[in-house]
């Protein structure tokens, strides 16, 4: 952490910031493994959604 010091006495402290690496375009295999778990992902929250109208 880097921390300066002002004339009036305020220190600023600045966080390290890391070292940005760029994603690379999913293979064909984890873009199915994600539509998989954005379905089910979706079913549930439709299922809690319908519960939670029917119990009220």
């Amino acid at each position: 952490m880097y921390t300066t010091q002002l004339d009036n006495g305020i220190l600023n402290n600045y966080a390290v910031e890391p070292q940005v690496t760029y994603e690379e375009y999913p293979a064909v295999y984890e873009q199915k493994r994600l539509v998989v778990r954005g379905a089910i992902a979706t079913l549930f929250v439709t299922a809690i959604v319908f519960i939670s109208f029917a119990v009220s």
